[in-house]
């Protein structure tokens, strides 16, 4: 008679897990996450919020702009998905520091912050050009090349 392994579902495990481990360098993550966190200036965010003394902490814009961002760069644009992506996959997890933001927050946060993210298109932009990540030579969008000038 055939033997198998034996495996309990009721068993308990526990994993420790370093979120700042799982964002390995060299990867886009890990780039999303350095500029946000030490090149891009986000204090035009801080006007959104007046809960210094009364009302509950907000997500921190850093956070939330990295998961929106990197789900976007997956293809995933439904806020419920991206929620759920906080909840079940480790980089997203390690990205929003396990802070989990419900939908309806990040949802809001998309459609109500437009004017202070395309405000920050620019320091992305002059961040990588003083890095030396623009050749300045061809532009493409959308496969379609174009000579710059």
């Amino acid at each position: 008679m055939a033997r198998y392994k034996e495996y309990d579902y009721a068993q308990g495990k526990f994993i420790p897990i370093h979120f700042d481990k799982q964002i390995l360098p060299g990867t886009f993550e890990h780039t999303l996450h350095y500029l946000l966190d030490n090149e891009i200036d986000l204090s035009i965010f801080d006007l959104r919020y007046q809960n210094d003394e009364t009302g509950a902490p907000a997500y921190d814009p850093a956070i939330l702009l990295k998961i929106i961002l990197y789900a976007y760069s997956r293809g995933i644009t439904s806020s419920r998905k991206i929620a759920c992506c906080c909840e079940e996959n480790i980089v997203f997890m390690a990205l929003s520091a396990d802070t989990r933001p419900h939908f309806t927050t990040i949802a809001d946060f998309i459609s109500s912050a437009d004017q202070e993210i395309i405000r920050l298109f620019l320091q992305v932009l002059l961040t990588c050009d003083a890095m030396g990540l623009i050749g300045k030579e061809m532009f493409a969008v959308d496969g379609c090349k174009m000579p710059s000038n």
